[in-house]
């Protein structure tokens, strides 16, 4: 009953996705509503067959990855995803559904940081929760990425906007790769450790050729860093980690000025990013969840 349930749920979330929405084009003998089955095999990297079986409702065995870059190339949204995983009988490892442990306190103290810059991330660098100062630091909203794509590997590698606003982009690559090494190394077969480097080395060469060193960094991480806003410019801040788990598992990030123009800059950031939510309105206030 429910391989029929989850072959009629991804039949109909084919069939309203358009080729133009995934960069397809649509051509002139198309008869199918949305999506052929073989184009969305294509770009989930999975088998036609296979994937024909799943909307067959045959009994086959399906992994989180395979789920994930289904969910991707879709277009679900955090209620649909959640809706295909449950269908399946499998847990969704992506940050969004792993929220739990942010509680009410934790926010509250991002909010009460400001205009400090500040997130909460795990040791595999999923942005889990941040402040508003935060989402505007490296790019013009972050509260504008989806939640699971609010990793800052995957955002250092492949988003432009956050690429920019780092100085020194190629050190904080080789650095965060050289520490997503040594942590792995306690997560080694969990589904979404596995999906994450294996999307990073899909999607950027860079990170790909960086992985492929092989180099391990660990000991504290505290040190000077530099952002280019695009709201205020060039912000020179105090990287500090506060953990919060055992183990160097999730902890806050905070961002306290290095200099009096930074500290400036950072009031003039918070100001503008209170200004966006009072437009916004208030079922868009933002606390930094995922």
């Amino acid at each position: 009953m429910r391989r029929h349930e989850l072959a009629t749920f991804l039949r109909s979330r084919r069939e309203r996705i358009t080729p133009e929405q995934v960069g397809l084009p649509r051509g002139r003998r198309r008869r199918t509503p949305g999506l052929r089955r073989e184009e969305v095999a294509q770009l989930s990297a999975v088998g036609v067959t296979w994937y024909t079986w799943l909307e067959q409702a045959r009994d086959i065995q399906v992994s989180e990855q395979v789920l994930d870059a289904l969910a991707r190339t879709l277009l679900l949204d955090a209620g649909e995803r959640a809706h295909l995983f449950l269908l399946a009988g499998a847990v969704d490892p992506s940050p969004a559904a792993q929220c739990s442990g942010i509680t009410p306190a934790l926010r509250l103290t991002l909010r009460q940081l400001e205009p400090v810059p500040a997130c909460i991330q795990n040791d595999r660098y999923d942005i889990l929760a941040y402040n508003r100062t935060y989402a505007r630091l490296m790019m013009r909203d972050l509260d504008s990425v989806p939640p699971a794509d609010r990793n800052c590997v995957l955002l250092a590698c492949t988003n432009a906007e956050w690429r920019e606003s780092i100085v020194f982009l190629d050190e904080a690559l080789r650095l965060m790769a050289a520490r997503l090494r040594v942590s792995m190394a306690g997560h080694l077969g969990e589904p979404a450790w596995k999906m994450l480097v294996k999307r990073l080395r899909t999607e950027s060469a860079e990170f790909r050729e960086i992985w492929e060193r092989y180099e391990v960094v660990g000991g504290a991480r505290g040190k000077t860093k530099q952002f280019v806003s695009p709201y205020v410019g060039l912000v020179t801040v105090d990287h500090t980690d506060l953990w919060l788990a055992p183990a160097q598992g999730a902890r806050m990030v905070i961002y306290p000025p290095a200099d009096e123009q930074s500290r400036e800059r950072l009031e003039r950031l918070h100001t503008i990013a209170l200004a966006a939510e009072l437009e916004a309105g208030p079922q868009t206030e933002q606390a930094g969840a995922a």
